[in-house]
């Protein structure tokens, strides 16, 4: 198989990278900045086990490349690009006939979990992907992993469930090139059990602060929320311990050449500047659940509205205090409280 990462940024640059280097082919998606230096000096990935350069085929787009009966497509863009990313490649010819979106497999290697729902309007097979891998897009045409002895832990699955041999195909290359990847039958239940996981990338990207007992007060009250919309939409989560149980032992972060790691992808988005954000996928579908079943979710509504703002207008990443959102979300819980009394 031949994989086509549409998207190859920081995660996408680590699957391809990591799939280049264990000898197979892979073709880069890339605009800009990025698709100059990774046409120039190839892609550059660094991991704790080195610094690595893949000189592999680049193109802007579709029309650069031709499609085969042997393809993967890896949408690793953010969900806010994936519709764009999917009407420029569903209707590409494939030379076998008919087209990418009904002959090739679609992989959707992204946070959230709309893109799968998107993609299957466009593409008659589509896979989820469970996405535990920690990495940093570092300027164009770089990018680094720091995790160790595995670079990723990816739960695979049909979607919306099942498996079949194309799967478990893909995640055999995946298991040789330094991945875990598990196929699983309900994929769709692990991706939800990291939407809750990523509901504190906002309050990362926003205030700097990830781990400290403060910010933790915060976003256990944006995962309170996050479960509630989950069990009133009836839809099934991994549990936390589940989700320990399939990492422990396997991946921890180390340095990388005394480069500190960046921040999650959300902060990474307010920190080059791209202008927008996904949390209108993450924060945002939890408040979006709680708007279809009736469950208030004003601290992820303050979560997404406050990274909005500071991705539209570009305001530098960690540049609110802790206090100040803090007082943002109390001000939208007494009003939510004020509107149901």
């Amino acid at each position: 198989m031949r994989y086509i990462i549409i998207g190859a940024g920081a995660v996408g640059g680590a699957i391809g990278g990591r799939l280049a280097g264990s000898g197979y082919e892979v073709v880069l998606v890339a605009r800009g900045a990025h698709h100059r230096a990774l046409s120039e000096n190839g892609l550059t990935l660094t991991t704790p086990d080195g610094t690595r350069t893949h000189r592999l085929p680049v193109v802007e787009g579709p029309e650069g490349v031709q499609l085969t009966q042997d393809d993967v497509l890896v949408l690793a863009v953010k969900t806010q690009d994936s519709t764009g990313a999917l009407e420029a490649w569903a209707g590409r010819p494939v030379t076998s006939g008919g087209t990418a979106g009904e002959r090739l497999p679609l992989v959707c290697a992204q946070n959230g979990v709309e893109s799968e729902r998107l993609a299957l309007r466009r593409f008659r097979h589509v896979y989820g992907v469970c996405v535990y891998l920690p990495a940093t897009h570092v300027e164009p045409g770089r990018v680094s992993a720091a995790g160790a002895p595995l670079t990723g832990i990816l739960h695979l699955g049909r979607y919306p469930s099942g498996a079949d041999d194309t799967v478990r195909g893909i995640a055999a290359d995946l298991e040789k090139s330094h991945f875990l990847a598990p196929v699983v039958p309900d994929v769709m239940r692990w991706k939800y059990g990291k939407l809750m996981a990523n509901l504190e990338n906002a309050a990362e990207a926003v205030t700097g602060r990830r781990a400290d007992d403060e910010v933790k007060l915060l976003l256990a009250r944006a995962s309170a929320e996050g479960r509630a919309v989950l069990a009133a939409a009836g839809i099934a989560v991994v549990s936390a311990a589940e989700e320990s149980d399939a990492r422990s032992g396997r991946m921890e972060l180390r340095p990388l050449e005394g480069r500190p790691r960046g921040g999650g992808s959300s902060w990474q988005s307010l920190d080059r500047g791209t202008g927008t954000i996904e949390a209108d996928y993450l924060n945002g579908e939890v408040a979006l659940l709680g708007r279809l079943h009736g469950v208030p979710t004003p601290v992820n509504d303050v979560l997404q509205r406050t990274a909005n703002v500071f991705a539209r207008e570009r305001r530098p990443a960690g540049s609110m205090t802790l206090d100040e959102l803090n007082a943002l979300v109390d001000a939208e819980v007494e009003m939510a409280l004020s509107e149901r009394t």
